[in-house]
């Protein structure tokens, strides 16, 4: 017979797992990057057996099939663009080998990390809807008929401008689910809401005017131009600045509402475009499989920069780093042949390498 303490026990490590699974799920889609392309992801069945989709998830895949696609598309774009933008840093987003929890435990806790991939993520739904709906590739949506006229510069809107409303629509309906879906009455659910919007406002904020000249031998006597959405790598940049510069806040009472307020009151509110976070970052440098934290020993790093990020005494921690020589393979003695192509040589040199200890 179980003890009175024993169950108490058991059902303190059940409500851990439950709050621990609620707080990942968020970005759990996530793992759809692990399925092969061949794998179909929309309809009654197939939606039903996709890990990592919430209920509400799994609604929205079985009522708009047609852009799950874009989703999946998504998902590859987030690992490709966080580890671009923090390849240098010591997290580098490397993902688990397995699981649906793509970046690991890390992303449980209310980090900045947290932040960045959740703000990161809304953006990359938004985007690949909107790419879908202009390439036709959507039933649903296509080219945005609401930009029309002539601009105050004098030019005349016309072509296929990006749906981004439509896009964004999606994002907020798909990506913030989980979060509606337990309310936005505490912190962790207010704080992943509030970096999906901020993710989808790096869009809205960037947005370019793409335009084409008529007239004759190109005189632009017309000029007919219409908006389109800045490369994703303009996002993650403009997402990365926001990371850098991250508000952490606390749960607060304003009237009868519950907000996210800055934890140090010198400190302004941040906007709406800002990032927010409510736990500090692990440090990131030993080696910690349970939480997904691969640690940087045997991470290159910049020998030659002392302050710079990816310098090596911020890489790698207290070990150090070491030096070392390796022969690489470089295109050399490249020749523009007529026409049009370039050929090169591919030479062998001997470059100075920097590696952090174990």
């Amino acid at each position: 017979m179980p003890t009175v303490s024993s169950v108490k026990h058991t059902g303190r490590l059940l409500l851990l797992l439950l709050w621990a699974t609620h707080l990942s799920m968020a970005t759990n889609w996530l793992s759809l990057a692990r399925l092969p392309r061949s794998r179909p992801i929309s309809g009654d069945g197939p939606c039903g057996r996709l890990r990592g989709l919430s209920a509400g998830q799994v609604g929205v895949c079985r009522a708009r099939g047609e852009v799950m696609e874009s989703v999946r598309k998504a998902a590859e774009m987030v690992i490709e663009e966080c580890q671009h933008q923090f390849r240098n840093r010591r997290w580098n987003c490397s993902t688990t080998p397995r699981g649906i929890n793509m970046f690991g435990r890390v992303m449980n806790q209310g980090t900045r990390e947290a932040a960045f991939v959740h703000a990161l993520s809304s953006a990359a739904v938004a985007v690949a809807v909107t790419r879908g709906c202009s390439r036709g590739e959507l039933e649903r949506c296509g080219c945005d008929r609401k930009v029309r006229g002539v601009s105050p510069e004098g030019f005349q809107w016309s072509g296929c401008s990006d749906n981004l409303s439509y896009g964004v629509a999606f994002s907020q309906t798909f990506v913030d689910e989980p979060e509606r879906a337990k309310g936005t009455s505490s912190g962790r659910p207010l704080m992943n809401i509030h970096n999906n919007e901020a993710g989808r406002k790096a869009i809205l904020h960037n947005m370019q005017v793409e335009c084409k000249c008529h007239g004759v031998s190109g005189s632009c006597e017309l000029r007919t131009c219409w908006k389109v959405m800045p490369p994703f790598r303009r996002v993650g940049a403009v997402l990365k600045e926001r990371f850098d510069g991250a508000t952490e806040v606390r749960l607060s009472r304003v009237g009868s509402r519950t907000a996210l307020l800055p934890k140090d009151p010198q400190v302004k509110p941040p906007a709406a475009r800002d990032l927010v976070y409510l736990a500090a970052s692990p440090d990131f440098c030993r080696l910690d499989p349970e939480n997904g934290i691969p640690g940087t020993a045997g991470r290159r790093c910049n020998g030659t920069s002392r302050l710079a990020p990816d310098g090596c005494e911020l890489v790698c921690c207290g070990p150090g780093f070491r030096a070392g020589r390796a022969e690489v393979i470089q295109r050399c003695s490249c020749k523009f042949s007529w026409c049009c192509s370039v050929r090169c040589q591919q030479c062998k040199n001997t470059v100075l390498i920097h590696t952090c200890k174990e």
